[in-house]
Protein backbone atom coordinates (compact mmCIF):
# COMPACT_ATOMS: atom_id res chain seq x y z
CA UNK A 1 0.00 0.00 0.00
CA UNK A 2 1.34 3.68 -0.75
CA UNK A 3 1.29 6.27 1.34
CA UNK A 4 -1.71 8.51 1.92
CA UNK A 5 -1.76 12.42 1.33
CA UNK A 6 -2.59 14.76 3.74
CA UNK A 7 -2.99 18.17 4.75
CA UNK A 8 -2.05 19.35 8.06
CA UNK A 9 -4.52 22.05 7.88
CA UNK A 10 -7.29 19.66 7.06
CA UNK A 11 -9.89 17.90 9.17
CA UNK A 12 -9.48 15.19 11.02
CA UNK A 13 -8.70 12.14 8.96
CA UNK A 14 -10.78 8.71 10.09
CA UNK A 15 -9.85 4.85 9.50
CA UNK A 16 -12.07 2.23 10.62
CA UNK A 17 -10.82 -0.99 12.81
CA UNK A 18 -13.85 -2.87 11.08
CA UNK A 19 -13.86 -5.68 13.75
CA UNK A 20 -17.93 -6.32 13.15
CA UNK A 21 -19.39 -4.94 16.93
CA UNK A 22 -16.38 -4.64 17.80
CA UNK A 23 -15.60 -1.84 15.05
CA UNK A 24 -13.96 1.50 15.99
CA UNK A 25 -12.38 4.69 14.30
CA UNK A 26 -8.86 5.63 14.42
CA UNK A 27 -9.47 9.99 14.20
CA UNK A 28 -6.12 11.62 12.87
CA UNK A 29 -5.79 15.22 13.16
CA UNK A 30 -4.20 18.17 14.60
CA UNK A 31 -5.36 20.13 18.00
CA UNK A 32 -8.09 16.73 17.96
CA UNK A 33 -7.46 16.68 22.16
CA UNK A 34 -9.00 20.29 23.00
CA UNK A 35 -12.13 18.61 21.53
CA UNK A 36 -11.54 14.98 23.37
CA UNK A 37 -14.27 14.88 25.56
CA UNK A 38 -16.84 16.03 21.85
CA UNK A 39 -15.28 13.44 20.49
CA UNK A 40 -15.27 10.57 23.08
CA UNK A 41 -18.97 11.82 23.85
CA UNK A 42 -20.55 9.05 21.41
CA UNK A 43 -19.04 6.30 22.12
CA UNK A 44 -18.98 6.47 26.05
CA UNK A 45 -21.89 4.31 28.15
CA UNK A 46 -21.65 7.08 30.97
CA UNK A 47 -20.77 10.47 31.31
CA UNK A 48 -17.55 9.54 33.19
CA UNK A 49 -13.72 8.18 32.56
CA UNK A 50 -11.08 7.39 34.27
CA UNK A 51 -7.72 8.53 32.87
CA UNK A 52 -4.40 6.96 33.22
CA UNK A 53 -1.39 8.53 32.30
CA UNK A 54 2.12 8.98 33.34
CA UNK A 55 4.39 11.85 34.96
CA UNK A 56 5.38 13.29 31.87
CA UNK A 57 2.82 13.50 29.94
CA UNK A 58 0.30 14.70 32.65
CA UNK A 59 2.67 18.26 32.97
CA UNK A 60 2.07 18.24 29.03
CA UNK A 61 -1.00 17.29 28.25
CA UNK A 62 -3.48 16.43 30.63
CA UNK A 63 -4.75 20.35 31.80
CA UNK A 64 -5.92 20.23 28.21
CA UNK A 65 -7.74 16.81 28.42
CA UNK A 66 -9.48 17.54 31.58
CA UNK A 67 -10.62 20.63 30.39
CA UNK A 68 -12.23 19.28 27.25
CA UNK A 69 -14.26 16.26 29.04
CA UNK A 70 -15.19 19.73 31.41
CA UNK A 71 -16.61 21.60 28.20
CA UNK A 72 -18.43 18.19 27.43
CA UNK A 73 -19.76 17.59 31.00
CA UNK A 74 -17.97 14.61 31.42
CA UNK A 75 -16.94 13.80 35.27
CA UNK A 76 -13.41 12.34 35.50
CA UNK A 77 -10.45 11.03 38.05
CA UNK A 78 -6.84 10.60 37.22
CA UNK A 79 -4.03 8.29 37.64
CA UNK A 80 -0.34 9.68 36.97
CA UNK A 81 2.39 6.75 36.93
CA UNK A 82 5.83 6.50 36.64
CA UNK A 83 7.28 7.21 33.35
CA UNK A 84 8.84 4.42 31.40
CA UNK A 85 8.75 0.65 30.59
CA UNK A 86 10.05 -0.71 34.08
CA UNK A 87 5.99 0.65 34.98
CA UNK A 88 4.73 -2.18 33.06
CA UNK A 89 4.49 -4.25 35.79
CA UNK A 90 2.53 -6.50 38.20
CA UNK A 91 3.44 -4.09 40.69
CA UNK A 92 1.92 -0.99 38.44
CA UNK A 93 -0.88 -3.13 37.61
CA UNK A 94 -1.68 -3.87 41.21
CA UNK A 95 -1.57 -0.40 41.83
CA UNK A 96 -3.91 0.96 39.13
CA UNK A 97 -6.70 -1.38 39.72
CA UNK A 98 -7.00 -0.69 43.29
CA UNK A 99 -7.06 3.10 42.62
CA UNK A 100 -9.97 2.12 39.85
CA UNK A 101 -11.76 0.51 42.28
CA UNK A 102 -11.15 2.93 45.05
CA UNK A 103 -12.70 5.30 42.98
CA UNK A 104 -15.88 3.52 42.31
CA UNK A 105 -15.49 2.63 38.59
CA UNK A 106 -18.35 0.62 37.18
CA UNK A 107 -18.84 -1.22 34.07
CA UNK A 108 -20.29 1.55 32.41
CA UNK A 109 -16.80 4.06 33.14
CA UNK A 110 -14.30 4.19 30.70
CA UNK A 111 -10.67 3.70 30.98
CA UNK A 112 -8.65 6.56 29.07
CA UNK A 113 -5.18 6.03 27.70
CA UNK A 114 -3.28 9.25 27.92
CA UNK A 115 0.33 8.73 26.65
CA UNK A 116 2.33 6.48 24.92
CA UNK A 117 2.65 2.83 24.83
CA UNK A 118 3.84 2.13 28.43
CA UNK A 119 0.58 3.70 29.25
CA UNK A 120 -1.39 2.33 26.93
CA UNK A 121 -0.64 -1.38 27.29
CA UNK A 122 -0.58 -0.75 30.95
CA UNK A 123 -4.23 1.06 30.82
CA UNK A 124 -5.72 -1.70 28.45
CA UNK A 125 -4.79 -4.38 30.37
CA UNK A 126 -6.40 -2.87 33.19
CA UNK A 127 -9.79 -1.89 31.28
CA UNK A 128 -9.73 -5.76 30.37
CA UNK A 129 -9.53 -6.99 33.54
CA UNK A 130 -11.33 -4.56 36.01
CA UNK A 131 -14.65 -5.99 36.70
CA UNK A 132 -14.31 -8.30 33.71
CA UNK A 133 -14.10 -5.36 31.15
CA UNK A 134 -14.33 -2.20 31.28
CA UNK A 135 -14.57 -0.07 27.81
CA UNK A 136 -10.92 1.84 27.12
CA UNK A 137 -10.04 4.86 24.81
CA UNK A 138 -6.75 5.04 23.86
CA UNK A 139 -5.17 8.80 22.93
CA UNK A 140 -1.59 8.35 22.62
CA UNK A 141 0.99 11.10 22.62
CA UNK A 142 4.16 9.16 21.05
CA UNK A 143 4.33 8.60 17.46
CA UNK A 144 5.12 5.07 18.25
CA UNK A 145 1.97 4.60 20.50
CA UNK A 146 0.39 6.36 17.09
CA UNK A 147 1.11 4.41 14.49
CA UNK A 148 1.38 0.87 15.93
CA UNK A 149 0.27 0.31 19.92
CA UNK A 150 -3.07 1.97 20.14
CA UNK A 151 -4.29 0.00 17.42
CA UNK A 152 -5.21 -3.40 17.56
CA UNK A 153 -5.77 -4.16 21.27
CA UNK A 154 -2.97 -5.68 22.21
CA UNK A 155 -2.35 -5.15 25.80
CA UNK A 156 0.22 -6.08 28.79
CA UNK A 157 2.48 -5.91 31.17
CA UNK A 158 6.35 -7.04 31.46
CA UNK A 159 7.96 -9.97 33.53
CA UNK A 160 11.01 -11.50 34.78
CA UNK A 161 10.79 -14.14 31.64
CA UNK A 162 10.23 -11.78 29.11
CA UNK A 163 8.19 -8.67 27.21
CA UNK A 164 4.05 -8.80 27.09
CA UNK A 165 3.70 -12.12 28.25
CA UNK A 166 0.84 -11.42 30.35
CA UNK A 167 -1.92 -9.59 29.07
CA UNK A 168 -5.06 -9.57 27.36
CA UNK A 169 -6.78 -8.51 23.42
CA UNK A 170 -8.53 -6.14 24.45
CA UNK A 171 -9.93 -3.66 21.84
CA UNK A 172 -10.51 0.02 22.43
CA UNK A 173 -13.83 1.52 21.99
CA UNK A 174 -11.93 5.00 19.76
CA UNK A 175 -8.13 5.89 18.67
CA UNK A 176 -8.09 9.84 19.02
CA UNK A 177 -3.96 10.83 17.63
CA UNK A 178 -3.72 14.39 18.08
CA UNK A 179 -0.66 15.05 15.65
CA UNK A 180 0.27 18.54 17.68
CA UNK A 181 0.96 16.07 20.79
CA UNK A 182 4.22 15.15 18.42
CA UNK A 183 5.69 18.07 18.84
CA UNK A 184 6.53 17.62 22.64
CA UNK A 185 8.89 14.77 22.02
CA UNK A 186 12.63 14.94 21.94
CA UNK A 187 14.09 13.88 18.87
CA UNK A 188 15.21 10.16 20.89
CA UNK A 189 11.08 9.82 21.46
CA UNK A 190 10.24 10.97 17.71
CA UNK A 191 13.43 8.39 16.18
CA UNK A 192 11.87 5.67 18.52
CA UNK A 193 8.16 5.83 16.90
CA UNK A 194 10.11 6.32 13.26
CA UNK A 195 11.32 2.63 13.80
CA UNK A 196 7.89 1.61 13.99
CA UNK A 197 6.67 3.62 10.95
CA UNK A 198 9.65 2.00 8.91
CA UNK A 199 8.14 -1.07 9.70
CA UNK A 200 5.04 -1.29 7.56
CA UNK A 201 7.44 -0.21 4.58
CA UNK A 202 9.47 -3.24 5.48
CA UNK A 203 6.70 -5.69 5.98
CA UNK A 204 4.70 -4.95 2.08
CA UNK A 205 5.13 -1.77 1.37
CA UNK A 206 8.61 -1.59 -0.83
CA UNK A 207 7.00 2.51 -2.28
CA UNK A 208 6.23 3.24 1.48
CA UNK A 209 9.91 2.49 2.25
CA UNK A 210 11.06 4.46 -0.69
CA UNK A 211 9.25 7.22 0.34
CA UNK A 212 10.30 7.16 4.06
CA UNK A 213 14.00 7.29 2.18
CA UNK A 214 13.41 10.08 0.24
CA UNK A 215 11.34 12.11 3.13
CA UNK A 216 12.18 10.32 6.59
CA UNK A 217 14.27 13.60 7.64
CA UNK A 218 11.79 15.76 6.98
CA UNK A 219 9.36 13.67 8.85
CA UNK A 220 11.41 13.67 11.95
CA UNK A 221 12.46 17.50 11.61
CA UNK A 222 9.08 18.75 12.22
CA UNK A 223 7.04 18.30 8.56
CA UNK A 224 3.93 18.23 9.22
CA UNK A 225 2.00 16.91 6.25
CA UNK A 226 4.86 14.05 6.39
CA UNK A 227 4.19 13.31 9.73
CA UNK A 228 0.21 12.98 8.83
CA UNK A 229 0.68 10.59 5.65
CA UNK A 230 2.96 8.88 7.73
CA UNK A 231 0.46 8.18 10.76
CA UNK A 232 -2.21 7.50 8.21
CA UNK A 233 -0.33 5.08 6.16
CA UNK A 234 0.66 3.14 9.01
CA UNK A 235 -2.98 3.11 11.22
CA UNK A 236 -4.59 1.85 7.61
CA UNK A 237 -1.89 -0.66 7.40
CA UNK A 238 -2.37 -1.76 10.64
CA UNK A 239 -6.34 -1.63 10.35
CA UNK A 240 -6.32 -4.02 8.00
CA UNK A 241 -4.05 -6.65 9.28
CA UNK A 242 -6.01 -6.46 12.71
CA UNK A 243 -9.11 -6.81 10.12
CA UNK A 244 -8.52 -10.13 9.38
CA UNK A 245 -5.94 -11.58 12.26
CA UNK A 246 -7.13 -9.75 15.30
CA UNK A 247 -5.61 -12.48 17.85
CA UNK A 248 -2.45 -12.95 15.41
CA UNK A 249 -3.17 -16.24 14.58
CA UNK A 250 -1.38 -15.77 11.33
CA UNK A 251 -1.00 -13.08 9.39
CA UNK A 252 -0.83 -10.75 11.91
CA UNK A 253 2.52 -11.91 13.27
CA UNK A 254 4.24 -10.00 10.26
CA UNK A 255 3.74 -7.02 12.49
CA UNK A 256 6.64 -8.33 14.93
CA UNK A 257 9.18 -7.68 12.86
CA UNK A 258 12.36 -7.17 14.28
CA UNK A 259 10.29 -7.74 17.54
CA UNK A 260 11.55 -10.92 18.68
CA UNK A 261 15.20 -9.71 18.61
CA UNK A 262 14.04 -6.58 19.49
CA UNK A 263 12.74 -8.41 22.67
CA UNK A 264 15.33 -9.86 23.72
CA UNK A 265 17.35 -6.90 23.68
CA UNK A 266 15.25 -4.96 25.95
CA UNK A 267 14.84 -8.04 28.11
CA UNK A 268 18.96 -8.35 28.58
CA UNK A 269 18.79 -4.03 28.78
CA UNK A 270 16.23 -4.56 32.08
CA UNK A 271 13.69 -2.41 30.55
CA UNK A 272 14.91 0.83 31.34
CA UNK A 273 16.24 4.00 29.26
CA UNK A 274 19.42 2.24 28.08
CA UNK A 275 17.23 1.36 25.00
CA UNK A 276 13.54 2.75 24.33
CA UNK A 277 11.26 -0.22 22.52
CA UNK A 278 11.81 1.39 19.15
CA UNK A 279 15.50 1.70 19.09
CA UNK A 280 15.25 -2.13 20.08
CA UNK A 281 13.36 -2.83 16.70
CA UNK A 282 15.27 -0.83 14.63
CA UNK A 283 18.44 -2.84 15.78
CA UNK A 284 15.96 -6.08 15.39
CA UNK A 285 14.85 -5.31 12.18
CA UNK A 286 18.82 -4.53 11.20
CA UNK A 287 19.39 -7.99 12.74
CA UNK A 288 16.16 -9.81 10.56
CA UNK A 289 17.35 -8.65 7.43
CA UNK A 290 21.34 -9.58 7.85
CA UNK A 291 19.77 -13.16 8.96
CA UNK A 292 17.89 -12.97 5.60
CA UNK A 293 20.59 -12.28 3.73
CA UNK A 294 22.50 -14.87 5.49
CA UNK A 295 19.94 -17.50 4.67
CA UNK A 296 20.21 -16.55 0.91
CA UNK A 297 16.56 -15.57 1.11
CA UNK A 298 17.35 -11.74 1.11
CA UNK A 299 19.53 -9.82 -1.33
CA UNK A 300 22.08 -8.53 1.14
CA UNK A 301 21.66 -4.85 -1.14
CA UNK A 302 18.14 -4.89 0.96
CA UNK A 303 19.66 -5.69 4.19
CA UNK A 304 21.94 -2.82 3.27
CA UNK A 305 19.89 -0.20 2.21
CA UNK A 306 17.64 -1.13 5.81
CA UNK A 307 21.02 -0.53 7.76
CA UNK A 308 21.86 2.61 6.41
CA UNK A 309 18.38 4.23 6.19
CA UNK A 310 18.21 4.09 9.67
CA UNK A 311 21.73 4.84 11.07
CA UNK A 312 21.02 7.87 8.38
CA UNK A 313 17.98 9.26 10.37
CA UNK A 314 19.81 8.91 13.89
CA UNK A 315 18.64 5.33 14.91
CA UNK A 316 20.72 2.55 16.20
CA UNK A 317 21.43 -0.50 14.30
CA UNK A 318 24.12 -2.50 16.36
CA UNK A 319 23.25 -3.64 20.33
CA UNK A 320 24.38 -1.73 22.98
CA UNK A 321 26.60 -2.15 25.41
CA UNK A 322 25.87 -2.25 29.32
CA UNK A 323 28.49 -0.65 31.41
CA UNK A 324 30.90 -0.93 28.46
CA UNK A 325 30.92 -4.07 27.87
CA UNK A 326 28.80 -5.87 24.53
CA UNK A 327 26.01 -8.42 25.63
CA UNK A 328 25.98 -11.74 25.59
CA UNK A 329 25.29 -14.26 22.52
CA UNK A 330 24.01 -16.79 24.54
CA UNK A 331 21.31 -14.86 26.78
CA UNK A 332 20.10 -13.03 23.83
CA UNK A 333 19.45 -15.93 22.20
CA UNK A 334 17.72 -17.47 25.55
CA UNK A 335 15.72 -14.36 25.91
CA UNK A 336 14.04 -15.33 22.31
CA UNK A 337 13.44 -18.79 23.47
CA UNK A 338 10.69 -17.21 25.96
CA UNK A 339 9.26 -14.96 23.26
CA UNK A 340 5.57 -15.51 23.01
CA UNK A 341 5.45 -16.42 19.80
CA UNK A 342 7.24 -19.79 20.42
CA UNK A 343 5.29 -22.53 19.30
CA UNK A 344 6.38 -26.53 19.76
CA UNK A 345 9.83 -25.22 21.27
CA UNK A 346 10.54 -23.02 18.21
CA UNK A 347 10.65 -19.46 17.52
CA UNK A 348 8.72 -17.41 14.72
CA UNK A 349 10.88 -15.19 13.10
CA UNK A 350 9.69 -12.51 10.85
CA UNK A 351 12.31 -12.58 7.44
CA UNK A 352 12.07 -11.39 4.55
CA UNK A 353 12.82 -12.36 1.14
CA UNK A 354 13.51 -8.45 0.14
CA UNK A 355 11.84 -5.20 0.65
CA UNK A 356 8.39 -5.58 1.54
CA UNK A 357 8.55 -8.84 1.33
CA UNK A 358 8.69 -10.57 4.77
CA UNK A 359 7.36 -13.75 5.85
CA UNK A 360 6.70 -16.23 9.01
CA UNK A 361 9.16 -18.99 9.64
CA UNK A 362 10.01 -21.15 12.01
CA UNK A 363 12.49 -22.94 9.90
CA UNK A 364 16.06 -21.18 10.87
CA UNK A 365 19.01 -23.29 11.67
CA UNK A 366 20.03 -22.14 14.82
CA UNK A 367 23.78 -21.92 13.75
CA UNK A 368 22.47 -19.29 11.39
CA UNK A 369 20.91 -16.80 14.06
CA UNK A 370 24.23 -17.58 16.43
CA UNK A 371 25.89 -16.24 13.82
CA UNK A 372 24.02 -13.03 13.16
CA UNK A 373 23.71 -12.06 17.12
CA UNK A 374 27.20 -12.79 17.39
CA UNK A 375 27.80 -10.38 14.50
CA UNK A 376 25.60 -7.99 15.82
CA UNK A 377 26.90 -8.08 19.48
CA UNK A 378 30.60 -7.87 17.72
CA UNK A 379 29.49 -4.59 15.77
CA UNK A 380 28.56 -3.12 18.90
Amino acid sequence: MTAVSADPSAAPETLRVDLGDRSYDILVGAGLLGGAGRLMAPVLRQKRVFIVTDETVAGLHLGTLTAALDAAGIRHDAYIIAPGEASKSYATFERLLNAMLEARCERATTVVALGGGVVGDLAGFAAAALLRGVDFVQVPTTLLSQVDSSVGGKTGINTPFGKNLVGAFHQPRLVLIDTDTLGTLDRRELLAGYAEVVKYGLIDDPAFFERLERDGTALIAGDEAQRRAAILTSCAAKARVVAEDEREGGRRALLNLGHTFGHALEAECGYGGTLLHGEAVAIGMVMAFDLSARLDLCPAEDAARVRAHLAAVGLPVTPPRLEGARLDTDRLIAHMASDKKVAEGKVTFVLARGIGQAFLTRDVAPEALRATVAEAVAAS
